[in-house]
């Protein structure tokens, strides 16, 4: 069975190049319905298995916008 993801997080302010106008990566994720968290840390630091939690702030009509992104990971 083939499984597609949900979301994609990195570690970087943009997943796009924002020297440009051009957005291929928001476009071709965004379009799959795939959530893109950009601006993440120690992201080095997850295992195989975690939960990820992006809780956003109440805000109406913002296309980007900030959450208190965490992960919950499995200690051995």
């Amino acid at each position: 069975m083939a499984q597609q993801p949900a979301l994609v997080g990195i570690d970087s302010m943009n997943i796009d190049d924002t020297k440009g106008k051009a957005r291929p990566a928001h476009t071709l994720l965004l379009g799959a319905d795939i959530v893109i968290a950009e601006h993440l840390c120690h992201l080095d630091q997850l295992t195989e298995s975690f939960l990820f939690y992006a809780v956003p702030p109440k805000i109406k009509g913002a296309g980007t916008f900030p959450v208190r992104a965490f992960a919950e990971v499995e200690r051995k």
